[in-house]
């Protein structure tokens, strides 16, 4: 039985791309919405997901990091992917022709060196690959849209620009989350991501903090966000480098469960290899 990721967008998004590098020749589900695609896995439909989690120039993927917690998966892999924006038309227009660009507001706002360059009215739409499926269904010469290469070979568009993000460091990092607890050592170098909550006593972060720095631990993210519609019930989504059962790492933890009223590990996985060229910079 062949395999099944799914993912948000339609075919030709970046996230399908994600998946045809992490995951050839698997078959790939595309869904309207995060949940969609999350509980396609959930309800078997799919074997796993392949979640968009932070851009190198726009930041955090909100919505995602509310739903990791809630999902019932486990990370199992990360993937970073280049986000190479072009410009893509009807056969045979020119970029003289173009007054509308069609895309996603988050790659209009990485292009606007070159819109207004060329004087291109951005106009948002849901995402990169649907954009170019309305550019290709419109036949009409003055829009365009911003997409992948893929998307252009999926709605037959004809790319006229190649690479016209403002920043050419663009780069997303995804998540490939299943029902799996894949936490065992895969890898010399080893990610860890928990969601933990703090108890109601002074100073208790920076208490539970204190572990991972005198154990010689590398947090590499530490995000908060509100639980329940109250001001009061904080989270936590952190990322370390480490594996649980590296004595250092396992020291942290342990700490950490003093000041802490729920931990639970979320995703043990290997570190992608673009983590070394992004830190490297």
């Amino acid at each position: 039985m062949k395999k099944i990721i799914s993912f948000q967008g339609e075919l030709g998004a970046y996230s399908h791309q994600a998946c045809r590098v992490a995951r050839p020749g698997w078959a790939y589900y595309p869904c309207i919405s995060f949940e969609d695609a999350i509980s396609a896995v959930v309800k078997n439909i799919a074997t796993e997901v392949m979640l968009p989690v932070e851009n190198s120039i726009y930041g955090r993927v909100a919505d995602i990091h509310k739903l990791l917690p809630e999902s019932g998966l486990f990370i199992n892999d990360e993937v970073f992917v280049r986000i190479e924006i072009n410009i893509m038309v009807i056969p045979g227009t020119s970029l003289e022709d173009i007054k509308y660009a069609f895309s996603h507001p988050v790659l209009l706002g990485q292009c606007k060196k070159f819109l207004k360059k060329n004087d291109i009215i951005p106009l948002s739409s849901v995402d990169t690959s649907g954009s170019a499926k309305l550019v290709a269904e419109k036949k009409d010469p003055s829009y365009a849209a911003l997409a992948s290469g893929l998307a252009s070979k999926i709605s037959k568009l004809e790319i006229i620009g190649k690479n016209i993000e403002d920043d050419p460091s663009n780069r997303t990092r995804f998540i490939i989350m299943s029902k799996n607890k894949k936490f065992e050592r895969r890898d010399e170098r080893m990610m860890t991501s928990f969601i933990f909550s703090v108890r109601n006593i002074p100073a208790a972060l920076y208490k539970a903090m204190g572990g991972f720095a005198t154990n010689n631990v590398n947090m590499v993210k530490l995000e908060s966000y509100m639980v329940g519609g109250s001001f009061n019930a904080t989270q936590f989504f952190a990322e370390i480098e480490g594996h649980p059962e590296d004595r250092s790492v396992s020291l942290a933890l342990e700490e950490l469960k003093f000041f802490t009223d729920y931990m639970k590990i979320i995703g043990v996985y290997p570190a992608h290899k673009a983590r070394l060229e992004v830190n490297s910079r």
